[in-house]
């Protein structure tokens, strides 16, 4: 029940002018006397795109400087779709709001939970070895970065964004599936939240595709492909966004960046022991690496 997020974002998105979506036909909806729905959303079908994973995929071994150059204006248009998102503050549902440290709280909580629970029941796996018995160390380590605070504002954001709900056409990058996560509830789906953890997410996606080039196609990436894709997209993101939507100065930013990161990658750990065990030295390098940024 209620409006679905991916009509909402579309509608709005297209109101204010971003032009980086499969545009919106149309949607049918149901309206009772004590019940409303979504019930289906059209959008332009297009025919001459690719999907981003794939691409990336195809590129990261055999076109990487190519890739690296994509994602240059994939930054931009992240940028974009962020500053679009924020910019009506006559509209409740999308208005731009100060964060609460209650908030980052609850977040951090939450992810404490998280380590804490996975962290108990790790497999006996030498995949694992880099980050087993170091729980305590993940726990304290992002202890330490939420006491730093959090700043900026928080947006209505996409909220499941990597590089599997993208497109590459001839006319550039098209962004979709706005829905959020699915299992969650409508409140969940529709909450605002820092624009970082959709950049997280994307950074995240980075590190699956310099693995998964080995792992579904026998390849090999270029070397430090992750390393150079996070650099380009985040470079040319900070130069696009609305800077009073992040907090000020490049290690309060860094900062909850890392954080994002490090929710990221637990969820990724714990998906990948329960469906896919080949993967889990990704999750796994990633946490490692977060915990020895200092």
């Amino acid at each position: 029940p209620g409006i679905n997020p991916e009509l909402e974002m579309l509608r709005f998105l297209t109101a204010h002018g971003f032009r980086n979506i499969a545009p919106l036909c149309g949607w049918y909806d149901y309206d009772g006397h004590a019940l409303a729905a979504t019930l289906g959303v059209a959008q332009q079908f297009l025919s001459d795109a690719v999907g981003g994973w794939e691409l990336a995929l195809e590129e990261a071994e055999s076109a990487p400087d190519a890739f690296l150059e994509r994602l240059d204006s994939l930054g931009a248009v992240t940028a974009q779709m962020h500053t679009v998102l924020a910019c009506n503050a006559g509209d409740p549902a999308f208005a731009p709001e100060e964060p609460s440290q209650e908030a980052l709280s609850l977040l951090t909580a939450t992810i404490d939970e998280d380590i804490e629970w996975i962290f108990l029941r790790l497999p006996d796996d030498e995949r694992i070895a880099p980050i087993a018995g170091r729980g305590q160390d993940v726990r304290e380590r992002l202890a330490a970065r939420a006491q730093i605070g959090v700043s900026g504002r928080v947006i209505r954001t996409h909220g499941d964004y990597h590089l599997g709900q993208t497109l590459y056409t001839p006319e550039g990058w098209v962004i979709i599936d706005f829905e959020g996560e699915p299992a969650r509830a409508l409140p969940e789906r529709r909450q605002k939240r820092s624009p970082l953890r959709d950049v997280a997410s994307m950074l995240r996606s980075f590190a699956y595709v310099a693995s998964a080039v080995e792992i579904l196609r026998g390849g090999k990436s270029a070397p430090e492909f992750e390393q150079h894709a996070r650099e380009r997209f985040l470079e040319r993101y900070f130069a696009e966004v609305d800077p009073t939507l992040l907090p000020a100065g490049e290690a309060a930013i860094r900062n909850l960046l890392s954080i994002f990161e490090l929710e990221k990658a637990i969820y990724e750990l714990r998906y990948e022991l329960d469906n896919r065990p080949d993967w889990i030295s990704i999750p796994v390098a990633g946490i490692r690496r977060l915990l020895e940024v200092a």
